[in-house]
């Protein structure tokens, strides 16, 4: 699998904003606010874990907002003891989350979840645990499928099962990746995995039969498709 942390590639192209290859879009919660995805957030399912400590990860964090929105809600919604960990491959974007919202419960870090680092393992040492309690995904699948195919996107979802006591995870649809697909052809790149993508349509069922199937999780909640299409999904590991 390459390596796919060149600098160029983490620069928007044709001086088109929406022309990433990572999704690290610049100011991407103008357009989608944080409370957007946190409204859809069934707490329910955590309310067993009243007062009870809290250590999750964000990942595809961009500039922090939605994960500072996580915070918040677990620590006044719920009133937990919450440390939340947000990581994206972006430093720009991370450095941006720093200056924001970096304090001794909310972190960040820049790191690419496909390459092998030890931060996570750290954070979770520094914890005394060897799962998150609960991990977020919000639309990150489908960059990791164009950027490292089928097989790419599987190991994603397999080490975030291992990561995980719970998933929370929002995958992007197959005519999102039409899309994105589009934009960058317009800025004449392309991603090298996407000709040879046999998951195409079935993307989200996919999804949603791996980490059933294959990472032995069991779903306990899905939601309606929010605004934009798409539809939250939360996995419990067995």
């Amino acid at each position: 699998m390459k390596n796919s942390e060149n600098p160029d590639d983490l620069q928007f192209k044709n001086e088109n904003p929406g022309s990433v290859k990572f999704g690290n879009f610049i100011n991407y919660y103008k357009f989608h606010p944080p409370e957007q995805r946190t409204e859809h957030l069934p707490l329910d399912l955590w309310y067993s874990e009243k007062n009870c400590k809290q250590v999750l990860l964000d990942v595809g964090c961009n500039a922090g907002n939605l994960t500072k929105s996580i915070y918040d809600v677990f620590n006044e919604s719920l009133s937990t003891n919450t440390d939340i960990l947000g990581i994206d491959i972006d430093p720009e974007l991370i450095k941006r989350a720093k200056e924001s919202y970096e304090c001794n419960n909310i972190q960040f870090k820049t790191m690419n979840i496909m390459e092998e680092s030890s931060d996570l393992k750290d954070f979770l040492d520094k914890h005394s645990i060897d799962q998150f309690t609960t991990t977020f995904c919000f639309s990150v699948t489908m960059w990791i499928h164009l950027n490292y195919g089928d097989d790419g996107l599987k190991k994603f979802l397999w080490n975030l099962s291992k990561l995980s006591k719970i998933l929370v995870i929002e995958p992007q649809p197959y005519k999102c990746y039409k899309e994105a697909v589009k934009r960058l052809k317009s800025s004449k790149e392309e991603f090298s995995f996407f000709k040879d993508l046999k998951i195409r349509q079935t993307v989200e069922e996919v999804i949603e039969k791996y980490l059933l199937n294959h990472c032995h999780m069991t779903k306990i909640y899905e939601s309606e498709r929010i605004s934009w299409g798409r539809k939250l999904l939360c996995f419990k590991s067995s």
